[in-house]
Formats: C-alpha cells, structure tokens, sequence
C-alpha cells in the first residue's frame, strides 16, 4: 500500500465538496446538535485523534492509566466550553488548535493536581484495551519530543482510517479475500509472488491482477486525501498537508 513515497493526485479544486464535513463542523455538530448527532460526531472525532492525543500525553510523562483518563477529560472539556459555539469561521489546521488546547488543559490539569476525579463517569467511544497503549508502545523510547509523538501519531491514524475505509469497500463488493491479498503485495520484493502466481489464486491473468493492484492503490490514494482534506479549511492547504504528511511517515519509516 501507498507509503511515504506516495504521489498524490493534485488537483486541489477536485476536493472542494469534501469541505461540507471537516473536523471543525464535527465540533461545531456535537456541539450543536441533538443527542443522537452529538454522539455520532463524538465519536468520529474521538477515533481520529484519541491515539494522537494519547501518545502526547503519555511522552509528556503521565502512566497508561492516567493518559487515559486525562484523554477522556479532554474531549469532555472540549464539548463543555462555550468558545466552541464561534468556531464557523476558524482557520487553520484542526490537529494544531487540538493540540494548543491539550497543552492549556495538561498544564491546568497539573495546577489542579488532581483534586477531582478526571473524565467523570462518562464514556465517548468503546476502545479495544488500553486505548491508544499499543500504538504507543511502538513509539522509539526517548527519541521524539511529545508534539513530534503526536504529528507521527496523526498520520499513521489518518492512513490507518483511509486503509480501513478501503477494506470496507472491498467487503461491500464480496472482495474481502482480494483486498488482505492485494493490501502490502510488492512486486519486487525478495521471495515474493508474481502477479502470475497471484492470479492463479483467484483464477485472474497477469495483466488482472496488476490492474487490480493499481487500482487498489489509487483508491487509496483519494481515500487518503479525502481524510487529510477533512483537517484543514481551504482545498490549497491540502497539498501542503500531504508533503507534511508524508515527510512524518518517511521519519517514521527511517
């Protein structure tokens, strides 16, 4: 699948439809809107940036079970303040008004030291485990700073998403076996399969089987623009976001 090395389509205007629903107005819906909506935009924000969010505040030096809570207060808080009635019309990039917010909340939550339960009984999102202990626990050990552990942290989610919205598609067209076959083939890699003996498998030609392959890669592509496009306000900053998106993953790789 596409990596740091990915080329991107660039033609910015093709993605101005994609701004009806950016993170900003996903706030702008929990905040707004009734119980049902509220929940619904909660929860897509929560599984955007709960690992980010998370692994800043773990480098920053809390415990799994304190980041945790702390993660869960944050977005409690952030639905809770009225400022989020005024943010139609901001600018810039959601993830860096996200994490200028977390700073604010960490250092008042150290002011508070504690002296009421973190999170309240509420729950947004069901997680799997410690939410957002795994991804962080690949994070290298005191080599990156905690903005740099949330910039990483952010692109491997939004390419996680895009590659989980892919699955989807292809399970919805009974291609589920395709996809886990097709997902991280290589061509060139040592010992691997050629396409020939890929076709096989599913009774398909060479040629099929390098079409499929293709496609599948340029799908992903647009899915992952269509992620970064939701995180910014303008259709000319998405461009910009793609570079920096793959020069973290690139980091990530080296």
């Amino acid at each position: 699948m596409p990596t740091s090395d990915t080329k991107v389509p660039s033609d910015a205007d093709s993605g101005r439809h994609w701004f009806a629903t950016t993170h900003w107005s996903v706030v702008l819906t929990a905040k707004q809107g009734g119980a049902s909506e509220a929940a619904g935009a909660l929860e897509k924000l929560c599984r955007a940036y709960w690992p980010p969010l998370y692994a800043y505040i773990r480098r920053d030096g809390c415990d799994a079970t304190e980041a945790q809570d702390l993660t869960q207060e944050f977005f409690a808080r952030l639905l809770a303040r009225d400022y989020l009635q005024h943010l139609r019309h901001q600018q810039g990039k959601f993830r860096s008004f996200l994490l200028a917010y977390l700073k604010n909340f960490l250092s008042e939550q150290r002011r508070r030291a504690g002296a009421q339960k973190r999170g309240g009984d509420c729950v947004f999102i069901s997680l799997d485990g410690p939410a957002g202990e795994d991804g962080y626990l690949l994070e290298p050990v005191d080599e990156l700073t905690p903005d740099q552990v949330f910039e990483r942290r952010w692109a491997q989610t939004v390419l996680q998403t895009a590659l989980d919205r892919l699955r989807e598609e292809y399970a919805a067209r009974g291609q589920a076996a395709l996809f886990e076959l097709l997902q991280d083939y290589q061509p060139r890699e040592p010992g691997g399969r050629s396409y020939a003996q890929l076709g096989e498998e599913f009774a398909m030609t060479e040629a099929a089987v390098k079409s499929a392959v293709q496609r599948m890669r340029q799908r992903h592509r647009e899915l992952l623009r269509e992620e970064i496009a939701q995180t910014v306000t303008r259709p000319e900053e998405i461009e910009e976001e793609l570079r920096h998106f793959r020069t973290l993953l690139g980091r990530a790789g080296g």
